[in-house]
């Protein structure tokens, strides 16, 4: 784009979609945007920027015909604004082209990939090249995440630096180009955290998940490097054919970056690193739970092998401050602690769990989860679910979000997933929505609880419902707390 542009977005407050419209906002252009509906903490991104959200889709956010419409991978036919551009033959594209094209092309590129962990791996990543910028003023970092990066308070940032540090994602790239957004990126050197099934509303099977990862490895050029998670056999695969140099990283006795020693005590995750088989490097990180130490290891792996200094390293993950709605605490009220993280998939369940158990070791845990992901409104993973779920002591769950356009027979049936876990012995419900919930669990709730809210949407404000409902109680609205 040699020149100021109107360009809108279709679908802006997709994670992606936001930190792209305020890329562009950096280079100069005039963005302006609409969504179904907006929700943090994307809206509150958008809002600091200064960027227009119409709401809910029209063809009237067309005029002024903007001179580029972005069309988001969640947009299909059908999307009023979508059949306005194409009857009108506005020109438009996607996020991933206008990525390579006006962002990506002239930098060196650093793609973090994987079914779980990219949004934390690519944080984490960035804020080692920021801290090492502070002496090597090349290593300044450009980033484009699907989350806000606390340390940052932006999802993006645009450098004069060398690196371009891009979260790869596999999800489709638009209504016209169904292969994966990452394809896009070219990578000079990557991660690739885990690989397993997610996405079942594009991708038939594992091995179709697995061939599309095999195929971003594929881009790397020889003098560029893969570093690779060691304790997931789909990974080894993805990486087997690999033209580059593919470094592991792990708990595994053989691989190049060796996790030792990890324990988390008043707070902090702490580790030791072997590198090559020798002694690299002693870490804490902020964080609980052993899938964010291999995060933290994998953004670690990746920096140093890019020339990054490690005592810059060493400080980065010290001050790391996470990501939101990952572990996010958003509200502590009279001794409980509500927790937000976007739960997508029953692996990151199953991690969050345990890394709160691990976090909190004497509270009681609940999970509230709002099945809201494409793959957790499917039965697909019924089985995963309940065992993820069983870490809690006590579950609720939602309806599932929109049920209504998953088939019948692929729909996830919650009453089910409820059932299995009574009967094996934990306690849990199935209520209909947000403010039912509230109801239920504020009185409840008490001090030293620790309530994680799953979800990868808004929950219907519960976020700030709950915390409410907690202070009214606490002010002797509801009366005092009480075990249920």
């Amino acid at each position: 784009m040699e020149k100021t542009k109107h360009i809108h977005l279709i679908g802006i407050c997709g994670t992606a979609m936001a930190s792209l419209a305020g890329l562009l906002q950096s280079k100069g252009h005039r963005v302006t945007g609409s969504d179904r509906a907006a929700y943090p903490p994307m809206s509150d991104l958008l809002r600091s920027l200064g960027i227009p959200v119409a709401e809910p889709f029209s063809a009237e956010n067309l005029q002024p015909c903007p001179d580029l419409v972005i069309v988001g991978n969640a947009i299909s036919r059908g999307n009023v604004e979508l059949e306005e551009v194409l009857d009108r033959r506005i020109a438009f594209t996607s996020l991933a082209q206008v990525m390579h094209e006006e962002f990506i092309r002239d930098h060196e590129s650093l793609v973090v990939a994987g079914t779980h962990g990219k949004t934390t791996t690519t944080s984490l990543l960035a804020w080692i090249y920021e801290v090492a910028s502070r002496r090597q003023p090349e290593l300044a970092p450009s980033f484009l995440i699907g989350g806000v990066a606390e340390n940052f308070g932006t999802s993006f940032q645009l450098r004069e630096g060398r690196p371009f540090l891009i979260e790869g994602d596999e999800y489709d790239t638009a209504f016209f180009d169904k292969g994966p957004k990452f394809m896009h990126y070219f990578p000079d050197a990557m991660i690739l955290t885990h690989v397993e099934f997610d996405h079942a509303d594009i991708y038939r099977d594992l091995d179709a998940v697995k061939t599309a990862f095999r195929r971003l490895v594929n881009l790397v050029p020889r003098r560029g490097r893969v570093v690779a998670f060691d304790g997931a056999p789909h990974v080894s695969e993805c990486v087997a054919r690999s033209f580059c140099n593919v470094e592991r990283y792990g708990f595994a006795p053989e691989s190049m970056w060796r996790m030792t020693e990890l324990r988390h005590q008043d707070g902090q995750t702490r580790w030791k690193v072997l590198r090559s088989g020798e002694a690299w490097a002693e870490f804490s990180l902020g964080m609980a739970g052993e899938h964010n130490a291999l995060n933290a290891t994998a953004a670690a792996a990746l920096a140093a092998g890019q020339g990054v200094p490690l005592d810059a390293i060493v400080e980065a993950l010290a001050t790391f401050r996470s990501v939101k709605r990952r572990l996010e605490v958003r509200a502590v009220v009279d001794g409980v602690t509500i927790i937000d993280d976007f739960a997508h998939h029953p692996t990151a369940i199953r991690e969050t769990l345990r890394a709160l158990r691990s976090a909190y070791p004497q509270a009681r845990l609940w999970a509230v989860l709002e099945p809201r992901s494409n793959t957790l409104r499917r039965n697909v993973f019924e089985k995963e679910l309940v065992e993820s779920l069983m870490l809690a002591d006590r579950v609720v769950m939602a309806a599932v979000y929109q049920s209504e356009n998953i088939p019948e027979g692929e729909r996830l049936h919650p009453e089910q997933i409820v059932e299995a876990l009574q009967a094996a012995g934990r306690p849990a419900e199935l209520l209909a929505d947000a403010d039912a919930i509230v109801k239920k669990v504020a009185p409840q709730a008490e001090p030293g609880d620790v309530i994680a809210i799953l979800s990868n949407g808004g929950f219907d404000g519960i976020y700030q419902k709950l915390p409410r409902a907690l202070e009214e109680r606490t002010a002797g609205v509801s009366g005092p707390a009480r075990r249920g």
